[in-house]
């Protein structure tokens, strides 16, 4: 729903003919606290807001922003007027007061580059203090940026015992984050890009689903841990994307090109640069294109003197991910191992800069013995042909090339009665099947599944 350019009149209009709804009160009236009292305060639920800082609770009495925000003040004002918004010092009787309270307080950085949790242990032990003096359930709703595991193991935890009630039956979780850009966040709140509910019981989530269901009737409702990482992995994935397009301007402006007319046209490719492709974690990448280019790029930043620390060190992550697959085999114990698919890719008998084939020759390296098969590679594939468009990239395909012939099986079930351990390197629906009926221990790179089968001693390289 699109409630910009409404008047705020119209807006809450649309969206208070529906039935009684929850109580909420707000735990810190800094950024997202303050909006989301204004937001909340339209979609018809009365509202308290809580904060230590008693010049921000006057700013809300009064239906003034505390922040700098587009048409903040105008939303406070409104719900100051229809009397649904309302704003305290007192914690402990703002719970008492509402049935869900949303945690907004400060999660600033640690003096070790961690999380600073002090103020989420000193709302939740006067949170407790609330919950005491009430016998309804009542639903506690993280929405800072945090640590997975900080959520149960912190606010839970310490509601949890300092009110001595029992969480599932006396008291809700939730961790809800929130995804409001500064300048535009009313806009955003009520037109958001997804809604996530991570929630430890179904009453939980029910309840808080209610309160968005007329700005997103269809939320994503995971587990707490998936959705306290899910905030963090998306403001790195933007900071990495502002790193990236910062580092293509740094190289193309010495070479006369325009950045933002390349970015321009990159960006309107929605099948692969914006959307879920590449974006699964998995085995490490490899081929004809991705690792040269990599390395030409790199190399034109060199020749102009540009620094692109990110897209230089793109080599480095790869091998990381090649390094993490080693340490998984060894781990083992195998002295056999039997690698299901050599090429870069399925589908294809295309072996350059293959991650499977580096993996191999680590291996190898370590006395480790490896086996293959690949459905399109076989002892007639023509290697030589391959070899030299990769004499100056990953070595795998090179230290392997005279023996890879001898290290191929055309008959998967040689491979099996051969190893100690399986390596599967493709997601294919023969190998997916083999690995359900096999009985070796497997080492999975490419997520065969979404849950593993409990009769198969199935690890994961990312999961």
């Amino acid at each position: 729903m699109n409630i910009e350019g409404l008047s705020l009149y119209a807006a809450d209009e649309i969206q208070v003919q529906k039935t009684e709804k929850v109580a909420i009160s707000i735990v810190g009236l800094g950024y997202v606290g303050a909006v989301s009292t204004a937001c909340l305060a339209a979609l018809g639920h009365r509202v308290v807001g809580v904060d230590i800082d008693p010049d921000k609770v006057e700013d809300i009495r009064a239906g003034r922003s505390p922040i700098h925000e587009k048409n903040l003040g105008k939303y406070l004002m409104k719900g100051v007027l229809n009397e649904r918004v309302t704003a305290s010092v007192d914690l402990i009787k703002a719970v008492q007061e509402t049935d869900v309270t949303f945690v907004s307080v400060g999660t600033p950085t640690a003096q070790d580059g961690g999380c600073d949790d002090r103020y989420i242990r000193q709302a939740a032990r006067n949170m407790a203090k609330g919950l005491v003096q009430k016998d309804d359930f009542h639903v506690f709703v993280m929405r800072c940026s945090i640590p997975p595991g900080t959520t149960l193991n912190v606010m839970a935890d310490i509601i949890a015992k300092t009110s001595g009630k029992k969480m599932g039956r006396d008291f809700g979780v939730c961790f809800n984050p929130e995804f409001l850009r500064e300048g535009v966040a009313i806009d955003d709140f009520f037109n958001p890009p997804k809604t996530v509910i991570g929630a430890m019981d179904e009453k939980t989530a029910e309840i808080v689903k209610s309160i968005y269901t007329p700005i997103d009737p269809s939320p994503i409702v995971t587990t707490i841990d998936a959705a306290e990482m899910v905030k963090y992995v998306d403001n790195v994935w933007h900071a990495a994307k502002v790193c990236f397009a910062n580092e293509i301007g740094r190289l193309c402006k010495p070479i006369g090109v325009d950045s933002h007319e390349v970015m321009g046209i990159f960006t309107q490719d929605t099948k692969l640069n914006l959307s879920p492709y590449y974006l699964k974690p998995g085995f490490a990448y490899g081929g004809s294109c991705l690792p040269k280019e990599v390395r030409a790029v790199a190399h034109m930043a060199r020749d102009t003197g540009v620094s692109v620390p990110m897209i230089s060190n793109l080599d480095v992550s790869n091998q990381a991910q090649i390094d993490e697959a080693v340490r998984l085999v060894r781990e083992t114990g195998a002295k056999r191992v039997g690698i299901l698919g050599i090429a870069f890719k399925p589908g294809t008998d295309d072996l350059r800069e293959s991650p499977a084939l580096d993996l191999m020759a680590r291996l190898r390296a370590e006395g480790i013995e490896p086996l293959a098969h690949d459905p399109a590679v076989n002892k007639d594939t023509r290697i030589a042909d391959q070899l030299a468009y990769v004499r100056h990239g990953n070595a795998g395909l090179q230290t392997l090339a005279e023996d890879l012939p001898t290290l191929l099986r055309d008959d998967l079930n040689d491979v099996l009665s051969a190893s100690d351990v399986l390596v599967v390197c493709h997601a294919t629906p023969t190998y997916r099947e083999v690995v359900r009926s096999c009985r070796l221990p497997v080492v999975d790179l490419v997520r065969l599944f979404d849950a593993a089968p409990t009769d198969v001693a199935v690890q994961g390289i990312g999961w």
